[in-house]
This record gives C-alpha cells, sequence and structure tokens, in this order.
C-alpha cells in the first residue's frame, strides 16, 4: 500500500536535500510534486488542497527558512499534516459495553465484510481475550451463512445459525439474547451487502441496527476503490450511526487514496485495515505508523508487534539453543523458519514495514517472492524425514524423487540445498560469534530465507 506515493515523495525529499534552506521557491516546487502525488495517490480534491495549504503555512514559517537541514524539517512537517489527515492516533474499539458487546458490520457487496468479521474475532481473542459469537443477516447471498459458519470454525469463535427464510432484524436479536444467556464477551453481526447503495438494503440495515443497538457500527470499504470508498462511506454515514471504518484488500491497493480521505470526508476514524484472505491479515490502523510507512520511514512498532503475536516463541528459543550448543541446521529447521515468515505476512510484508524499504521496492521486488517459499516448503515436504534430518544424504536419485515429487527440477532442489548450506553456516558463525557472526555471515552472500541475490533462491 502506498507504494506510488511513497516513491514520490522520497524523490521529493531527496531533492530538498540537496539545497541548503529552504526558499519560497523550492518550497513550492516540493509542493508541486507533492500535490501531484497525492493526486496520483486518488486522494480527494478538497483534502489535497486543504493538505498543501497547511504544509506550505508550515513550511513558510521563520525557523524552517533557517534550518540548515531543509529537506529533514519539511518531511517532518509532510508527516505530522498525514497523520493529521488520517486521525491523529489510533481509535480502538469500545467494548466496555454492558456484555455482550454488539459489533455490527455494514458495507457494499464484495468489500470483505464476512471475512473481516472473522478476523476481528481471532484478533479479539488472541490479543483481548474476549469470546465471540458470530452472526450472518445476510439472507441473500448464496451459502453467505454456511461461509461464515467455516470461518468461525476457523477461528475457533461459535457461530449462531440461521436461515434465508428469517428476517435478518430478528435474526440479529436472537443472537444477542442467546450471546446474554451464555455469557458471551462480543457479537459480531454480518450484514448483506448490495452491488450500490440503495434504499431497501439502507432501511433493512437501519432495522438491524434499531433491533441491537450496537456499541460500534463499522464500514467495511474495499481500498481498491480510492475516493469512491470516502465517498460511499459518507453514504452510509448519513444512513447509520457509524463509529469507525475498515479499510480492505490493502495489499491490493498500491495509491492509498481512500485511507488519506476517509477520516476527512465521514469525520469517523478508520479503526482497522486488512490485507489478504488469511483470518490474521487484519492490523489496527494507526496513522502515525501509517505516515512513517508512506514517508519510507518503516514502522518497527507494528513489525515487533508481528513478531509478538505470530512468532511461536517455544520453536525460535528451540532453535537458539540448537544453535548454541553447535548442532547442525537441517532442513526441518529452514521449513520452520519459512513457516514463521509466512505467519508474519511473507518477506514481502515484513519488508514494508523496514525502514528504507519503499525506495528499494523496486530493487527488491524480483528478489523477494512469498509465492517461491510456498513452494521451498513443497520442496522440502518432498523428501523423507531422514532427509530432512540429514541433508548430506540426498545425492543424484533422492534429488530426482523428491523434485517429481513436487513437480519442480533438480535444479530447484540444488538452489535449496545450497540455501539450507549457507544457513547453517550463518547459523555456525552466529553461535560463535553472536550477531557480529551473523553479519559476516551475510556479508559472505548468505541471505534470510525466501531472498535472493548471491546464494539466494532465485527461482
Amino acid at each position: 500500500m502506498f507504494d506510488g506515493l511513497s516513491d514520490r515523495l522520497a524523490g521529493t525529499v531527496q531533492k530538498l536535500r540537496g539545497e541548503g534552506r529552504l526558499t519560497e521557491d523550492n518550497i513550492q516546487d516540493a509542493l508541486r510534486d507533492v500535490r501531484r502525488a497525492l493526486i496520483e495517490a486518488d486522494v480527494a480534491l478538497p483534502i489535497i488542497k486543504g493538505f498543501i495549504d497547511d504544509v506550505k503555512q508550515r513550511a513558510l514559517g521563520e525557523e524552517v527558512l533557517t534550518s540548515l537541514k531543509p529537506g529533514q524539517i519539511f518531511i517532518s512537517i509532510v508527516q505530522s499534516e498525514l497523520e493529521r489527515v488520517m486521525g491523529g492516533v489510533n481509535e480502538a474499539l469500545d467494548l466496555s459495553a454492558q456484555p455482550p458487546a454488539v459489533v455490527l458490520m455494514a458495507g457494499l457487496q464484495g468489500a470483505g465484510k464476512t471475512t473481516t468479521v472473522a478476523k476481528l474475532a481471532k484478533l479479539l481473542k488472541e490479543r483481548e481475550n474476549k469470546k465471540s459469537l458470530l452472526v450472518s443477516c445476510d439472507i441473500y447471498r448464496p451459502a453467505a451463512i454456511e461461509q461464515l459458519r467455516i470461518l468461525a470454525g476457523e477461528v475457533g469463535a461459535e457461530f449462531f445459525p440461521s436461515t434465508s427464510e428469517q428476517k435478518p432484524e430478528a435474526i440479529a436479536a436472537a443472537a444477542v439474547d442467546y450471546a446474554r444467556k451464555h455469557y458471551f464477551d462480543v457479537v459480531l453481526v454480518d450484514t448483506a451487502g448490495r452491488l450500490h447503495v440503495d434504499a431497501d438494503m439502507m432501511s433493512e440495515i437501519q432495522a438491524i441496527h434499531r433491533a441491537v443497538n450496537p456499541v460500534e457500527t463499522l464500514f467495511v470499504v474495499d481500498s481498491m476503490t480510492g475516493q469512491d470508498a470516502a465517498n460511499t462511506a459518507k453514504a452510509f454515514n448519513e444512513a447509520l450511526p457509524l463509529t469507525g471504518v475498515v479499510l480492505t484488500k490493502t495489499d491490493g491497493d498500491s495509491r492509498g487514496g481512500a485511507a488519506l480521505s476517509i477520516r476527512q470526508i465521514t469525520g469517523k476514524p478508520i479503526k482497522f485495515m486488512g490485507s489478504g484472505e488469511k483470518t490474521d491479515a487484519l492490523e489496527a490502523f494507526h496513522p502515525d505508523r501509517v505516515a512513517s510507512r508512506i514517508l519510507g520511514m518503516g514502522d518497527v512498532l507494528s513489525l515487533v508487534e508481528d513478531v509478538q503475536q505470530k512468532i511461536d516463541h517455544k520453536k525460535a528459543e528451540k532453535l537458539a539453543k540448537k544453535v548454541r550448543k553447535g548442532k547442525s541446521f537441517n532442513f526441518n529447521d529452514l521449513k520452520e523458519q519459512f513457516e514463521q515468515m509466512q505467519n508474519m505476512g511473507g518477506m514481502s510484508g515484513m519488508l514494508e514495514k523496514m525502514p528504507g524499504m519503499p525506495g528499494m521496492a523496486d530493487k527488491l521486488k524480483d528478489k523477494v517472492n512469498d509465492k517461491e517459499m510456498s513452494r521451498m516448503v513443497g520442496i522440502i515436504n518432498s523428501m523423507t524425514p531422514q532427509e530432512r534430518m540429514f541433508p548430506d544424504i540426498i545425492k543424484g536419485s533422492r534429488k530426482r524423487r523428491i523434485a517429481a515429487g513436487c513437480g519442480l527440477q533438480v535444479q530447484d532442489v540444488n538452489r535449496l540445498m545450497k540455501q539450507q548450506m549457507q544457513m547453517k553456516k550463518m547459523m555456525k558463525k552466529m553461535s560463535k560469534g553472536g550477531m557480529a557472526g551473523m553479519l559476516r555471515a551475510m556479508k559472505g552472500g548468505g541471505m534470510p530465507p525466501g531472498m535472493g541475490g548471491p546464494g539466494g533462491m532465485g527461482f
């Protein structure tokens, strides 16, 4: 997300770094670049005008004009303005009501409401220890109720059954009554969407809202629709007392116009953003962190939270002890590393949160491919337990059998074996010299799993 905007703004700041002082002329040039970047990001025009005016007013202040580091000063102004436009701080769900707290999901068809309900249930369970009941009031879309039932099972939440013969508001009211009697903390209500905003849909969801009186009414919107997302959110906000917005499909949106428009147009905070279909691909929306990502400064706090939440610390400690004892790094260990990385959103998901990565995106995208990580796991799965434990026994005939078993070539098996050998050497140096040893190993050509370059997989 924000790739185009990040690259544009990085170029603008780079130009300013070559200037000795900020002047009205070079500020005007920089603002012209910023305006163009925001237009290309599909940000609403009134918001662009306000953004540019505010940045200009602050940038022309005496403190900035006399600064010896114009690039740093300008980017700090842009960052604070980006944070302001997106809401300043994260606004969490307000679940302080008498249980069960009801959260109602609204939005157009295809925005990802049903998947978001499951993602939110998992997030509440893992981070806040909340017991959620999931219910579908979508009596129109074929298999919508069954889809939510399956997703509820995947995330370990209870599902309240409903049928297409029932009225949506009756389904919602019955679910809340059941949740109250069975001591649930939260009821997550999935509603029907339409291909466009219409009176029937609005009156139906208003009836559901009256029936359950939710503490949170979240508008779920596809971020790829750009500023249209903000306009649709405004229409829903006029019909419902929205409390927040969930941006979905942010992994497919390289512009970011929705994130930069919604708060200003609706006055409602973006509370979460989702990426991909996996049920753990939902994170709280922090305007300050997102602004930092846009400007190429990374999002280390979110990366640390990902590590804390998604890494299996017992397995990590087990591997660390193994390395310290000087034991060999085998294919079982390599597979575990791949799976841990996939749990964190893959290598590309990690890179976008690391400082300096947006400008490196084009250089790295050919070398970082999460699909290839799955192929590597496929190769390891084609090995026998003995081969995974003792890689040195894998010779010609075994390589051919492994390649045939996963539908790849012997050369692919050879590349993976080379990767394992380099990781083995890196781990050995780590056991002797700690972090310094690992850095020496990486300089020698070893790269993290899933990356290309010297000694990388390079499928």
